[in-house]
């Protein structure tokens, strides 16, 4: 089985805001889902509202984040599937759902984890 990372950004989700709480449920549906079906890993969205920060080794905290992260935001899914097929037809699932496309990536194995 591999891990995979199903995404979005934020402004990918385009649609009514009186549509938000059908989209919620949708996605709950999905989520739901893949829990029944053992597969669910986590999910959730990242809170926009909150700044991140860097963690040095010796605990430094300072604000800010990686040049190539700065835009991280939006809805995370990670799911432990079969194949790279199951993890297209989960993605297309949560796609209907969130009403907008997802980027699919593998983790790497880790014969720890």
């Amino acid at each position: 089985m591999t891990k995979y990372l199903i995404s979005f950004p934020s402004a990918a989700m385009a649609f009514p805001d009186e549509d938000l709480q059908a989209v919620s449920d949708a996605a709950h549906a999905v989520m739901r889902e893949a829990r029944a079906a053992g597969v669910w890993v986590f999910s959730g969205g990242i809170d926009e509202s909150v700044a991140p920060v860097m963690v040095d080794g010796d605990g430094t905290v300072t604000e800010g984040t990686y040049t190539q992260t700065k835009q991280l935001e939006g809805g995370y899914t990670v799911l432990d599937l079969p194949s790279r097929e199951a993890a297209l037809g989960w993605a297309a699932k949560i796609a209907a759902a969130c009403r907008c496309a997802q980027e699919v990536r593998a983790f790497q194995y880790d014969p720890a984890g």
